[in-house]
This record gives structure tokens, C-alpha cells and sequence, in this order.
């Protein structure tokens, strides 16, 4: 069983043993930066600002486990299809009631960056900002990992320039990226991906660095 920083603060362990036996090993199938870790992660650190905000650490739990299961169908519509695998687990119905459980897929369908509306209650603003995870390198990284995998090629340009306009439509000052808790870890670390995003040479060598990588 793998054991996230603040799992044993959640109350059913019951509800646990059923997510990482059934629900976190499904990452397993998805590109490098949807993966295992990834949805680790997500757990942990919505478990953190949950229990910051006072919230329900079991709602936070599974909310984070979930919130990527629909990159099974592609990333377009992911959230959304996320959202309806959580409302479709029976499972859930042993521990949670059926408010709980829309209250949960409604957080689910609310996290992605991209979404032109903010979340429907503090629960997808937290699954929202946990997922951000922005690590200047990181995100670079798998960013390149996910060209790699969606658009199979061997011109490093192609894959330069999915980099570049990601970063620019996500990331820059006129990025959609939005973030939903002042003074946390992921304003500071956005304004320093802001600053590699701005020196277009230095995006170049980390990008030239961590794609001879990815070819190993």
C-alpha cells in the first residue's frame, strides 16, 4: 500500500485500501506526466490545503484520486469523463451519500486549468491548485513527455514547438493557467517558470537538455 504524507489522517481506512488497490494503479496506463506519481502527488498535496482550509480530508482524497481516471477517452474531454467515472464507482455509495458524491464529481469536473469557469466550491479549488504541481523543470519536462507520446516523431523541432506554444498559451503572463490560494507554493514557483518562459535561449538548452534525455 502506498502511503501518502496524511492518509492516516483519513478516518476510513476502509475507503483507502479501495482507492490505492483499485482506483491510483489505473495511472499506470497513462503518459509520464499523468502517471502514478502524478496522482500522488495531487493526493498529497490536497490533503495538505484541506486540512490548511479546515475541509474534509476524505472528500480531498478522493476528489485527487479521480480527477485524471478520464484520460482513459483523451485529454480533451478528460475532466468530464473523470467527473462521470466517480459518479459511476458504486463503491463510493458504501461511504458517501448521493450529495457527496455530486458534491465530488462536480470538483472533479472543475479542476482543469483551462476551464473558463471557476470552481463550484472549495473542494475543486483545492483539487484545482494541486494539480498546478508547478516545478519550473517538471512542468517543462512533461510537457515535452506528453509531445513525445501523443505525436510520435523523431523532428526534435515539432516537438519545440508544441513546447513553446503550451508554455506561452498555459503558462505566460497572459496564460490561462489560474491559481486559487494567495501566497502558496505555486505563485512564487509560476513566476519563476514566467521567467525561463520570457528567456527564449534558456527555455532552448533546458529543453535541448531534457529531450536528449527522453531519447535515452
Amino acid at each position: 500500500m502506498w502511503e501518502f504524507k496524511m492518509c492516516h489522517h483519513i478516518v476510513n481506512k476502509k475507503l483507502v485500501e479501495y482507492v490505492e488497490s483499485m482506483i491510483i494503479p489505473r495511472y499506470a496506463d497513462f503518459d509520464k506526466g499523468h502517471n502514478i506519481e502524478h496522482v500522488k502527488t495531487v493526493i498529497d498535496e490536497s490533503l495538505k490545503l484541506a486540512s490548511q482550509c479546515n475541509e474534509k480530508l476524505e472528500y480531498a482524497y478522493v476528489i485527487a484520486a479521480y480527477h485524471d481516471l478520464g484520460l482513459c477517452e483523451g485529454r480533451e474531454l478528460h475532466h468530464i469523463v473523470s467527473g462521470k467515472i466517480l459518479e459511476a464507482d458504486t463503491r463510493l455509495s458504501q461511504w458517501f451519500s448521493p450529495d457527496e458524491i455530486k458534491l465530488m464529481k462536480e470538483a472533479v469536473e472543475d479542476h482543469r486549468a483551462s476551464s473558463k469557469n471557476p470552481p463550484r466550491s472549495i473542494y475543486g479549488n483545492i483539487v484545482a491548485e494541486a494539480d498546478r504541481d508547478i516545478v519550473p523543470l517538471k512542468i517543462i519536462k512533461r510537457t515535452i513527455q506528453y509531445s513525445m507520446k501523443n505525436t510520435p516523431s523523431p523532428d526534435k523541432e515539432l516537438h519545440w514547438r508544441h513546447l513553446t506554444e503550451h508554455m506561452d498559451e498555459k503558462y505566460s503572463e497572459n496564460g490561462y493557467m489560474k491559481l486559487w490560494f494567495e501566497n502558496s507554493k505555486n505563485a512564487q514557483r509560476l513566476k519563476e517558470l514566467r521567467t525561463i518562459i520570457s528567456d527564449t535561449k534558456l527555455l532552448r538548452e533546458i529543453f535541448e537538455d531534457l529531450y536528449s534525455k527522453e531519447l535515452c
